[in-house]
């Protein structure tokens, strides 16, 4: 077979892998979209901050409970650098390349860390992991994770989201949260 005959087949395989994955990530959009119609959109003004900017990569959005079931719909499968800042009223996810998360501290559920979810996996519970429901009405939980970059940031966000949680706020229409450990 001449060269140029067997670069055409790679090229040409090559170009259906990538449609095959492209197919595939739109895929998994509808059928994530199904399960978490809608994410709150960054307030203009959110209540006062608890924390300075932490420096972190977004990791990925799962089902609560299941670290491989990503949630590509709203861009929230989209792992991007970042920072986040607790305020008084929720956790600002903001990100580079996609869009800001906004996780209303009403719709939180628990925070925790661990070793690995969709899209990374690091052997230490270094992973922070917000569990929180986007959409009331849907009530599917999702486990949002961040890497954080420096080790006592990564403690500073975790007290300051635990205190966010233990915290009454004037905006909640939801349950209570369990305020549990994700292990």
């Amino acid at each position: 077979m001449p060269l140029s005959v067997s670069v055409a087949v790679l090229v040409a395989i090559a170009l259906l892998g990538l449609w095959a994955m492209w197919h595939g990530w739109r895929a998994r959009a509808r059928r994530t979209a199904v399960l978490v119609p809608s994410v709150p959109d960054v307030p203009a003004t959110p209540r006062a901050p608890r924390t300075d900017d932490v420096e972190a990569v977004y990791v990925s959005s799962t089902r609560a409970g299941d670290w491989l079931d990503r949630v590509v719909a709203h861009d929230l499968g989209i792992r991007s650098p970042a920072r986040v800042r607790v305020h008084a009223d929720g956790v600002h996810v903001a990100r580079t390349g996609a869009r800001d998360v906004w996780v209303p501290a009403g719709a939180l559920r628990a925070v925790g860390t661990t070793s690995g979810q969709a899209g990374k996996f690091v052997g230490r519970d270094e992973l922070v992991v917000l569990t929180w429901v986007p959409d009331p009405g849907a009530g599917t939980a999702i486990d949002t994770a961040l890497q954080v970059r420096h080790d006592d940031a990564r403690a500073a966000l975790l007290a300051a989201v635990r205190a966010l949680l233990a915290a009454p706020t004037d905006t909640d229409t939801t349950p209570p949260a369990a305020q549990e450990e994700q292990a």
